[in-house]
């Protein structure tokens, strides 16, 4: 009898969170963003097509610079021209970041402007890549369930839902004007509670690593939004951030949109080492149960040392990566090291380092806090709070 309670337990417990994931992924894949049908060039169809020839007799190379045009013949194969075969332009601006060359055979992104039902031009805007990223998705999907099993599928609802939640909630609600600090913290609020849920379920494991974390998320807010102002630092730092200025959003506040990306940038890490703290913690009392509040947090702050030193030198990695050209620019021109660091991108990007690595410092023993004080309160500890592998 007792063992059949306690399947209930555990099944209400982990089932909940799945349930609760698979709703609020069909919620957002209904809902509109709003901005569907803000399309620059509204008598145009984006199609796929295919590149059949090409004529690159009006191409003009200077070195590492090409400009003028790349003449294709594509047959487009979507839209109401489907079929048609055409000539289509790719204009270059001696940009390599920008400009493209394409290649018979190559699938391309083309931009088809009409009136009366007739084509005007054809615009080459990219090759053609979305079956490719569809394919790498679909297998890094799959080879997370053969892996993780159950928990593998839970990480998938909570990549999902993530996603989901960023492109229909958060950047609507940034182009609409509402507070980016705000609504980023109630973003990630939800996505600790709802990954963390699918982790532990709906018990004390997970109160006390969404309390860990939810505390560590907002000390880094506070830092972000302080040192934001302390070094001088606009938003405008942040890529294509100024092109929307220009395009009729005047009004969005460019620093604050720059505090959120910092604590949003760190989040992941955090609940990640919030986990890692509350299970090691739970593991602990799992093994000696009566073990007091205070030498629970111990061992959580003994785990929490350890696992501070290479998740802060992760996140250093991970933001530098993006930044390894300019560095190369800076020390192949000889800049001095003191200059380097000055320079407003370079502070910036130390910003979203120190000020997430704050929060990751801080998460070890607030989780360890929590975790003792919260699993250690427990009369009888249940099969159902297991530790289990993170998401």
């Amino acid at each position: 009898m007792m063992k059949k309670q306690l399947s209930v337990h555990f099944n209400r417990q982990t089932a909940l969170p799945v349930i609760l994931a698979l709703i609020l992924m069909i919620v957002l894949l209904i809902i509109p963003t709003g901005y569907e049908n803000a399309l620059s060039y509204q008598n145009a169809d984006r199609v796929r097509a295919l590149v059949l020839s090409t004529d690159e007799s009006t191409v003009i190379d200077t070195g590492l610079v090409r400009s003028g045009e790349q003449i294709c013949q594509v047959r487009i194969l979507g839209g109401q021209f489907k079929g048609r075969e055409t000539a289509a332009v790719n204009r270059l601006n001696g940009s390599q970041a920008e400009d493209k060359l394409f290649s018979p055979g190559d699938y391309a992104f083309a931009v088809v402007s009409h009136s009366a039902g007739e084509i005007t031009t054809v615009s080459m805007a990219d090759h053609y890549r979305l079956g490719k990223e569809v394919w790498l998705a679909g297998s890094f999907l799959l080879l997370l369930l053969l892996f993780a099993g159950g928990t593998g599928l839970r990480a998938v609802l909570s990549f999902i839902d993530t996603v989901l939640l960023m492109w229909k909630i958060l950047i609507p609600c940034l182009l609409k004007g509402y507070n980016p600090i705000w609504v980023a913290l109630a973003l990630v609020f939800v996505l600790t509670e709802l990954v963390l849920s699918l982790i532990y379920g709906f018990d004390r494991r997970c109160l006390a690593a969404v309390s860990g974390a939810a505390l560590a998320i907002g000390v880094t807010a506070v830092l972000g939004y302080v040192s934001t102002d302390l070094f001088q630092i606009h938003g405008a730092v942040m890529e294509y951030s100024e092109s929307l200025l220009y395009s009729g959003y005047q009004y969005l506040n460019l620093n604050q949109i720059f505090v959120a990306s910092i604590f949003l940038g760190s989040s992941g890490a955090v609940m990640d080492l919030a986990v890692d703290i509350c299970s090691a913690v739970n593991e602990v009392v799992l093994k000696k149960p009566d073990i007091s509040a205070k030498e629970a947090i111990a061992s959580g702050f003994a785990v929490g040392r350890a696992a501070c030193g290479s998740t802060t030198t992760t996140l250093l990695l991970a933001y530098s990566g993006s930044y390894i050209a300019l560095l190369m620019v800076f020390m192949a021109q000889g800049t001095p090291v003191e200059m380097l660091l000055n320079y407003k991108y370079v502070a910036a990007e130390i910003i979203h380092t120190l000020a997430g690595s704050f929060g990751l410092v801080t998460v070890a023993p607030l989780t360890a806090i929590t975790s003792g004080l919260l699993l250690t309160r427990r009369n009888h500890v249940s099969p159902s709070e297991e530790p289990e592998a993170p998401v």
